[in-house]
């Protein structure tokens, strides 16, 4: 007798957590360097460490992450991290509280940290609470819906955190650090446990790193244009004189939604490799097309193309990077895969300056559609999976 799909709608809780948790991540980002520079009167440097840190917290806390979940189960990683998220919001209560300004920053790097291990757990937990609630032959839909709320909550966490702290200052930010995983920590107890599979069956951590990494390195050249458009996008067109710069995120969102809501069943159906592949060409176009861009709308052309080319990515590369491990090592190679998006994100942003230091604007985007290229040519290889 067929077995019956599950039907699509049970992955929402899972999204919904996802969403809820990097809301709680994404609010405080545009005022934390306003807090700690105009409110603590420290220097914007070290305003910028307390933005980082976390991002560090999250990558050395992965594997662990990942580990315990194979172990335990991804509820069990839901039930820890997302209080632990919520913890965060409340240390940076707490500094808020604390007058002496030295100890107030301690106190909020404190709590920048602990949201590491959080995101780590909760995220990697629900990827995998999904696979296992879907099944394993749609990981591709599920790593792209939860890809989707991940990027609608650093979409919207901006403009929430922005007016949150201009009617409540820095306090009400934190509060609503503090619900947030609280509302994701009811659905998640709503939820059946799924116990880990194959218990005797797991790889170690270096032996997933050797297995991942290509994938992951893909995933790191993809990602690298994505980041880069959002940060130097504005300052190029201001450099050409030109308006839309705004408009040029848009489309950049735009491509990359629609493809995410129609496409999201190509890697599930028609392969990882295969998927990425295309995708990293329509990216790579993209990034040309800003890099020799003759006016504003070819550069919105360009963004627009680079959203599409970039959609799919990430779940593309996360069902090959599933592929390859052992069953029982499923949420360490998702832990361990999802790090590369972290090192992309993390890097991108000083090289991209060091390249614009160098040979201007455009460059950066000639930078970004060879990294595109690049990854294309890792996937001229192929590694066997391993079966589980």
């Amino acid at each position: 007798m067929t077995e019956q799909p599950v039907p699509a709608w049970r992955l929402w809780p899972f999204v919904s957590i996802v969403l809820a948790g990097f809301l709680a991540i994404a609010m405080p980002l545009p005022v934390l360097s306003l807090h700690v520079h105009d409110g603590l009167s420290f220097s914007l440097v070290t305003a910028g460490w307390v933005v980082g840190v976390q991002s560090l917290a999250t990558i050395l806390t992965r594997q662990w992450a990942g580990s315990l979940i194979d172990r335990r189960g991804p509820k069990r990683a839901v039930l820890i991290g997302l209080p632990l998220a919520a913890l965060a919001g409340v240390l940076l209560l707490l500094s808020t509280l604390i007058p002496d300004p030295r100890f107030s920053l301690a106190v909020l790097v404190a709590g920048r940290l602990v949201m590491g291990p959080a995101e780590s757990l909760f995220l990697t937990g629900a990827m995998t609470w999904g696979i296992l609630t879907l099944g394993a032959r749609r990981t591709g839909v599920v790593m792209t819906w939860q890809g989707i709320a991940m990027f609608t909550a650093l979409g919207l966490g901006a403009p929430l955190g922005l007016a949150l702290f201009g009617r409540l200052g820095f306090t009400g930010v934190a509060v609503a650090a503090i619900a947030l995983p609280l509302a994701g920590l009811l659905i998640a107890l709503a939820q059946p446990a799924i116990a880990p599979l194959a218990r005797g069956a797991r790889a170690s951590f270096l032996r997933v790193i050797g297995l991942v990494w290509r994938q992951g390195l893909v995933l790191c050249l993809g990602t690298a244009p994505q980041a880069v458009l959002g940060s130097f996008v504005a300052l190029y067109f201001a450099s050409r004189g030109w308006e839309g710069a705004g408009l040029s995120l848009t489309g950049f969102g735009i491509g990359f939604i629609l493809v995410r809501l129609f496409f999201s069943h190509l890697p599930d159906r028609l392969g990882g490799r295969r998927v990425a592949a295309g995708s990293l060409v329509v990216e790579a176009l993209g990034q040309a097309l800003l890099w020799t861009a003759p006016s504003a709308p070819v550069a919105l052309l360009g963004a627009t193309l680079t959203g599409i080319g970039f959609s799919l990515i990430f779940p593309a590369m996360g069902v090959e990077a599933v592929r390859r491990v052992p069953e029982g090592s499923r949420a360490l190679a998702i832990a361990s895969f999802s790090a590369f998006l972290d090192v992309a994100v993390g890097l991108s942003g000083p090289l991209a300056g060091f390249i614009v230091g160098l040979g201007g604007y455009p460059a950066v985007f000639l930078a970004g559609g060879l990294g595109c290229l690049s990854g294309l040519l890792l996937l001229i290889g192929r590694n066997r999976p391993v079966e589980g």
